[in-house]
C-alpha cells in the first residue's frame, strides 16, 4: 500500500519537476499539498427483516469500521497547470481483511482563463447538482445525500469516471460540463430495468449556480458541506445528466430488449449564514427529477454489515429504496451555536437534520427518510471533528411495496484530517 502512494507521490514530483523547469524565468515553484482524512464509525444497527451474517440470522449488530480514508495530492505546477489526485477507499469494515488503497481521482486540468478551464483523467467532475460532487470531509450529515450519487458503484468507481470537462466562473456564474465514459457493465438485467451491458455511451452533465454573496473555489470538484461561521454564501443553481441506452430490460444482445435513456435534472439552493451572534445557519434545498426507465429502483445500505439475506423490500442490512426513477425533494438545515469550551477544548456545536422524500414509480408510498446529526468541531474546523448521527429510514413490505413501518442506525464517528 505505501510502496504505490510513493509511486504515485514520485509521479507528481516528478511532473512537477519537468514543468517546472520550463518557468525558471519566471521563478514559479510549484508546491506539493497532501493530508490524510479519515472517518472512524461505532455504529448500532437495527437491521432489516432475514437479515444474515456468514449465514446467521441477525436482528440487529454492532460494528467498528472505517467508512472512508482519502489521501489528496495536488500540485500547482505551473500558473496554468494543476495535477490532481486522491487514493483511498470506502468500508473497510470486519468483513475483509484486506486494507486496499484505490487511485480514485487523477487528473490534469489547464487554465485559459478564470472562466474557461480543461480538464481531463479520472474524477469527480459531474453535474447534476451541488451534492453530487461533494466533499466527505466538510459534509454536515453524516452520510447524505448518498442518492445523489445515483449511479454510484454501477457504472462508476465512487462517483467517478474517466473523462474531459470544462469549468469556470465568470462573475457570479460558476459552472461545469463535463462528457465522461462509464465503466463496462458485466451483469445482465432480467425483466427488471437495470444498467444495460453493452458499449457505455458518453455521459453528458453540467451544473451552473449564481453565487450572490462570497464565492466559493472551484478548484476541486468537491463542494463544501458546511462552512459554519467562516464564510456567507447563497447559491441556486440547475443541472442535468444524461445517457443514451445506459439502462436495458434484458441481454443488451438479444433483438428483444428495450432500451431506457437516463435522464436525469434537478434545482437546488444552499446557504451558510453567519450570524450577529458568532451562530451561524446552514441550509438546502433541492428538487430532482429521475428518469432511469420504467419502475427502475435501487436498495442501498452504506457500509452494509450484512452478507446476504432480506425478507422485505428493503433487501439485507441497512439498506432501503434510496434511488429510483421519480422525483425527490431534499432538505438540510444546521445550527452552528457559538464556538464554547468543551472539557478545556473550544468546539462548535452544530445540530442538523436531513430529509429526503421521494416519490419513486416502483413504489406503492412515499420514501422518506429523515438523518439526524450532531457535530462537533474543534475550532470550528473539521480537522478533527467528533460527530453523533442517527437514520431513521422506512421498510417497505416485499408483497404489497407498501410502508410498513422503519427502523434506526445510531452512530458515532470521530474524522481525523492530518496535514
Amino acid at each position: 500500500m505505501m510502496m504505490r502512494i510513493k509511486k504515485w507521490l514520485f509521479l507528481v514530483i516528478l511532473l512537477s519537476s519537468i514543468f517546472s523547469n520550463g518557468q525558471e524565468k519566471n521563478k514559479f515553484k510549484p508546491v506539493i499539498k497532501w493530508n490524510v482524512t479519515s472517518q472512524i464509525w461505532l455504529r448500532y444497527s437495527d437491521l432489516n427483516e432475514g437479515s444474515l451474517i456468514d449465514d446467521e440470522l441477525t436482528n440487529s449488530f454492532m460494528d467498528i469500521s472505517i467508512r472512508r480514508l482519502r489521501i489528496p495530492v495536488s500540485s500547482q505546477i505551473t500558473p496554468k497547470i494543476f495535477v490532481y489526485s486522491i487514493f483511498g477507499g470506502n468500508n473497510y469494515n470486519f468483513k475483509n481483511k484486506t486494507f486496499q488503497l484505490e487511485v480514485l481521482d487523477l487528473y490534469v486540468e489547464y487554465t485559459f482563463h478564470k472562466a474557461f478551464e480543461v480538464g481531463i483523467g479520472k474524477s469527480g467532475w459531474q453535474g447534476l447538482n451541488r451534492w453530487n460532487i461533494r466533499s466527505s470531509k466538510t459534509m454536515m450529515g453524516l452520510d447524505s445525500p448518498l442518492f445523489t450519487l445515483n449511479s454510484v458503484e454501477k457504472n462508476d468507481d465512487l462517483g467517478r469516471l474517466f473523462g474531459v470537462w470544462v469549468k469556470g466562473q465568470y462573475g457570479k456564474l460558476d459552472y461545469r460540463l463535463a462528457f465522461n465514459r462509464p465503466f463496462i457493465i458485466t451483469t445482465i438485467p432480467n425483466g427488471e430495468v437495470n444498467f444495460a451491458n453493452h458499449k457505455p455511451r458518453v455521459k453528458t452533465s453540467g451544473y451552473a449556480k449564481y453565487q450572490f454573496f462570497e464565492h466559493e473555489s472551484n478548484k476541486s470538484a468537491y463542494q463544501t458541506g458546511t462552512y459554519a461561521q467562516a464564510k456567507k454564501v447563497f447559491n441556486i443553481g440547475a443541472g442535468f445528466q444524461f445517457q443514451d441506452k445506459a439502462l436495458s430490460d434484458g441481454d443488451a444482445k438479444l433483438a428483444s430488449t428495450t432500451f431506457y435513456d437516463m435522464k436525469h435534472w434537478a434545482v437546488d439552493s444552499f446557504l451558510n449564514l453567519p450570524l450577529q451572534n458568532d451562530a451561524a445557519i446552514t441550509a438546502y434545498l433541492g428538487y430532482y427529477d429521475y428518469d432511469f426507465g420504467k419502475d427502475y429502483i435501487r436498495n442501498v445500505g452504506a457500509n452494509n454489515p450484512t452478507t446476504g439475506g432480506g425478507s422485505d423490500f428493503n433487501g439485507a442490512g441497512v439498506a432501503f429504496p434510496m434511488i429510483g426513477s421519480g422525483t425527490t425533494w431534499y432538505m438540510q438545515f444546521g445550527y452552528a451555536f457559538k464556538e464554547s469550551e468543551i472539557m478545556g477544548q473550544p468546539f462548535v456545536i452544530q445540530p442538523n437534520i436531513a430529509i429526503q422524500s421521494s416519490n419513486w414509480d416502483a413504489l406503492n408510498d412515499q420514501m422518506t427518510v429523515y438523518d439526524f446529526t450532531v457535530n462537533f468541531l474543534l475550532n470550528g474546523k473539521h480537522n478533527t471533528k467528533f460527530s453523533f448521527g442517527y437514520q431513521h429510514r422506512p421498510i417497505f413490505d416485499a408483497t404489497t411495496i407498501q410502508q410498513k413501518g422503519y427502523k434506526g442506525m445510531a452512530i458515532l464517528q470521530y474524522q481525523i484530517s492530518l496535514k
